[in-house]
């Protein structure tokens, strides 16, 4: 949805066929956004709420709202906006945690997740809300190892993977975004540098990063380039503004 919503404001305004395809896909999300899933990550530990997926149905929601009111198109929006506004209560309800003063890996847990770091990024939350910067900090204290982030501790939730677990590309690129929205461009600026001299010597990235700096899983990852994308934009533009 969120993909469309852009389409839609930079590419070509979508039909209105096309649309109505989009109402089932919100209806959907609408009757299971109340359901476990395996989250973002897939892991083997069991259904559980995590936070980024009720995020993610929220910006679902947001964008299909967004997308209806710019065209005019027709929608149950009161239905819609009262389904948002409910998930996003719950979440800053059950996905904080206020012990860890952080959002955590699911409702109920105190287990970090860099997952959460999209928050900012999807505008769920403002870059400098409190309760994002703590996420922040706690995400670096404790996820992150010489600038590359890990997606979370298998020794605190154990995801039913064997093998070690690698730095994840993406989401140390999502830290470096979260850092520039936030305005701590320096420190942005270095995890970026250093990211870099961890491509390939054609400028790719894998999935993830090993304990020696070679790379591991998919490769090239598409979801990793992405987020180089977006980050450096945002870091580019920011340097921009102060310069």
């Amino acid at each position: 949805m969120d993909a469309v919503y852009l389409y839609n404001k930079y590419g070509q305004p979508i039909s209105y066929d096309l649309w109505r395809h989009l109402c089932h896909l919100v209806d959907w999300v609408i009757e299971n956004w109340e359901q476990p899933d395996e989250g973002i990550w897939e892991v083997r530990g069991g259904r559980r709420h995590f936070v980024y997926s009720k995020v993610m149905c929220w910006v679902a929601l947001d964008r299909a709202l967004r997308l209806a009111d710019k065209r005019s198109f027709p929608a149950d929006r009161e239905r819609w906006l009262r389904v948002r506004d409910a998930i996003y209560e719950q979440i800053m309800s059950d996905g904080w945690n206020r012990d860890r003063h952080a959002f955590v890996q699911s409702y109920g847990s105190a287990t970090l997740d860099a997952s959460n770091l999209i928050m900012p990024l999807v505008f769920f939350l403002s870059p400098t809300d409190p309760r994002m910067l703590r996420t922040l900090d706690a995400t670096m204290r404790e996820l992150v190892s010489d600038s590359l982030v890990y997606r979370y501790n298998p020794s605190e939730s154990p995801d039913g993977l064997t093998g070690e677990e690698g730095t994840f590309s993406m989401c140390t690129f999502w830290l470096v975004e979260a850092l520039t929205r936030a305005g701590r461009i320096d420190e942005a600026r270095l995890i970026f540098e250093k990211m870099l001299t961890y491509a390939n010597h054609l400028g790719l990235f894998a999935e993830q990063i090993g304990p020696r700096g070679e790379a591991l899983g998919n490769f090239p990852q598409a979801f990793t380039h992405i987020a180089l994308i977006s980050a450096a934009y945002n870091l580019d533009r920011a340097l921009g503004a102060g310069r």
